[in-house]
């Protein structure tokens, strides 16, 4: 027993130094990247020349004795040395992890390729930073740097600090010709006429550096899941809605190198919001109905193999949503496709989801199966994590009901609460409540009708899909339709992130009051914060498979009076009503009532308490899920302790 104990002990000793070490990785601040490089020689017409390709290249930037910016590249036993002075970067597509930087006074340039794009993003801003600054300092001159008897050195370079960043706002003001200290930022009154320096606007030495940097503010808890992806580790996690999931799950994918991930989610919409393919379309295999035999000679067609042996990491949200004998067989096939017995073939897997949301489709005559119930997730995921900061509500009475609804608790003091919202008048500003439906068909009716029922004619916005032969693929992983019809007073609700300052999110709710008075006759739109909007058309993007990226550009918007609670997943909604009497499934009437941000937002007309139900499966996974992270943090800190 005291055997057990002390390598139970030592276990947790690693995994503290483990995480510790992937903390500082994660959040150093140190200029570092490793990707694959291209350096090509530029002539003096503009003709390339010589071009070398190096493999997991890892780059940095150094200082030399006279101060010089100098960008460092090992590539195995060979080091390449760059003085950085007249410099362009083109970082076009930073966001699928490339740039290219053009160095004159080598007629060089380097093009970086399969970075982690929050990396990428983040050396750039460094580089480009402590060059303004540098050239903000007086150069030493050629003659000086030829007579100097100082030692040849070469310096790791600082990160950016709150000084660099002083520079860097005096340099910007300058150019504006704006004299120091007497800007207006937008929002806030004017300011007295006196020089007012960058630190005693923001006090914390970080925090200046983040906002220069527009660094992410992740919470303690993401900031450990992310940690432990970087670390390698396969992990699902978890959290009730509005604990900033989906949010999370993106700063993953970006501090993952681009060539080697795959980001997938169980439904098409869900797909979309994270710029993935469905788990379906990468996997190949179709819905997994076959043999096993017959998913893996599928799954060993050229171009669907390729995908399964690139794959090093295997991204999934929405996973509560997958079939466990899906899963099963997706397991099988990964080792069978990559040749690698290892768990999934060797692929690192990062789940997402909420199991006590809506569970996974299944045939009627087959019993449920959740994926944690199978041998394969129990041989694969090292690690569960779950969230519990709520970001969507702040009304922490509202919190702890829906904390009591997902858990499929409802006591007569929350049913009586619920219950007396079917009093609330929640329209403001001409803006009607959605109504969260349960059936897709009463949604297409009530939508439908209630459009009919407006004067005058609609006004139709039709998209223009880049592959027009792939619009019902489009149709499928876009939320927003190919065609979209719209009158005056039409409710609407946006489905793309607009202008997160001014509250114009995915789910911010609206009505059209008018058509600009041009060709295109775009709608101006009112919504609930009261702020008035012309409408633009948006881009989306999706990867329809063999590396082929396929688009939509369409208006951000959908019809609003109605919508299905199985689309409103992952929405804030502004003002909505809600019909539970027709709830089929576990987690079906708490997925509906979380979309809401606040309660007196929120209108249910029937509320049964009946309706609240939470699979008795799941509720036993979560308890022991929670056990096992109380055991480990009484472990650690007893540790610390010691």
């Amino acid at each position: 027993m005291w055997m057990l104990l002390l390598i139970l002990c030592y276990l947790l000793v690693c995994l503290v130094k483990n995480f510790r070490m992937v903390f500082s990785v994660v959040n150093s601040e140190s200029p570092e990247l490793t990707c694959t490089v291209v350096i090509e020689v530029i002539g003096q017409t503009g003709s390339t020349g010589k071009r070398n390709v190096y493999q997991n290249a890892f780059l940095s930037l150094y200082r030399n004795e006279f101060r010089d910016i100098l960008i460092k590249i090992d590539i195995g036993n060979s080091v390449f040395k760059y003085i950085v002075d007249d410099m362009t970067i083109h970082k076009r597509f930073v966001k699928d992890g490339k740039a290219t930087i053009y160095l004159k006074n080598y007629q060089v340039q380097l093009m970086l390729s399969n970075c982690p794009p929050s990396k990428l993003s983040y050396f750039l801003k460094i580089l480009s930073a402590k060059l303004k600054c540098l050239n903000n300092e007086v150069k030493v001159k050629v003659q000086q740097r030829l007579l100097s008897d100082k030692p040849k050195c070469l310096e790791q370079i600082s990160p950016l600090t709150s000084k660099d960043v002083n520079i860097l706002q005096n340099i910007s003001k300058l150019k504006e010709n704006i004299p120091l200290g007497l800007e207006t930022p937008k929002g806030t009154r004017k300011r007295k006429r006196e020089q007012i320096t960058y630190e005693e606007e923001y006090p914390k030495k970080h925090v200046i550096v983040q906002k220069y940097l527009n660094v992410v503010q992740l919470t303690t808890e993401q900031k450990h899941v992310l940690n432990a992806v970087v670390s390698g580790k396969n992990l699902f996690f978890t959290g009730s809605a509005g604990t900033g999931k989906s949010y999370l799950l993106k700063q993953i994918i970006n501090a993952l190198p681009p060539n080697h991930t795959v980001a997938t989610a169980s439904t098409g919409i869900a797909a979309c919001q994270i710029g993935g393919i469905t788990l379906h379309s990468f996997a190949g295999i179709g819905s997994g109905s076959c043999s096993l035999e017959q998913c893996i000679k599928q799954a060993q067609r050229k171009e669907v193999a390729q995908q399964w042996r690139r794959c090093r990491h295997l991204v999934v949200d929405e996973i509560s949503m997958v079939d466990g004998r899906y899963f099963q067989k997706l397991e099988k096939v990964a080792r069978v496709v990559r040749n690698n017995d290892k768990p999934f073939g060797g692929i690192q897997l990062i789940f997402c989801g909420d199991f006590l949301q809506l569970p996974p489709v299944s045939k009627s005559n087959e019993n449920r199966l959740f994926c944690f119930q199978t041998s394969a997730w129990k041989k694969c995921i090292q690690i569960n994590m779950e969230l519990t900061e709520v970001k969507r509500q702040k009304d922490l009475r509202f919190i702890n009901i829906l904390n009591n609804i997902r858990l499929g608790s409802c006591p007569d003091t929350i049913a009586n609460i619920l219950a007396s919202s079917s009093d609330h008048q929640i329209e403001k500003n001409g803006i009607k409540a959605t109504r969260l439906c349960t059936h897709k068909e009463d949604v297409d009716y009530i939508n439908r009708s209630q459009l009919q029922e407006l004067p005058g004619k609609p006004k139709v916005f039709k998209a223009a899909d880049s592959d027009p032969s792939l619009s019902q693929l489009m149709d499928k992983h876009c939320p927003v339709s190919i065609s979209i019809e719209l009158k005056q007073d039409t409710q609407i609700m946006l489905t793309k992130n607009v202008d997160v300052q001014h509250g114009l999110v995915n789910g911010a709710r609206g009505v059209v009051v008018g058509f600009e008075n041009n060709i295109e006759g775009l709608p101006i739109v009112k919504f609930m914060s009261g702020a008035k909007e012309t409408i633009h058309y948006e881009k989306w993007t999706i990867k329809a498979g063999s590396g082929i990226s396929i688009s939509r550009r369409q208006l951000p918007i959908k019809l609003a009076w109605a919508m299905s609670i199985h689309k409103s997943q992952g929405m804030t909604l502004d003002c909505v009503e809600i019909s539970l009497s027709r709830v089929f499934e576990c987690g079906q009437a708490y997925v509906a009532l979380s979309r809401a941000q606040r309660l007196d937002g929120l209108r249910i007309i029937d509320f049964d308490s009946k309706c609240v139900r939470a699979d008795p499966d799941v509720l036993k996974f979560y308890s022991q899920l929670q056990k096992n992270y109380m055991l480990v943090q009484s472990h650690l800190d007893n540790h610390l302790r010691l």
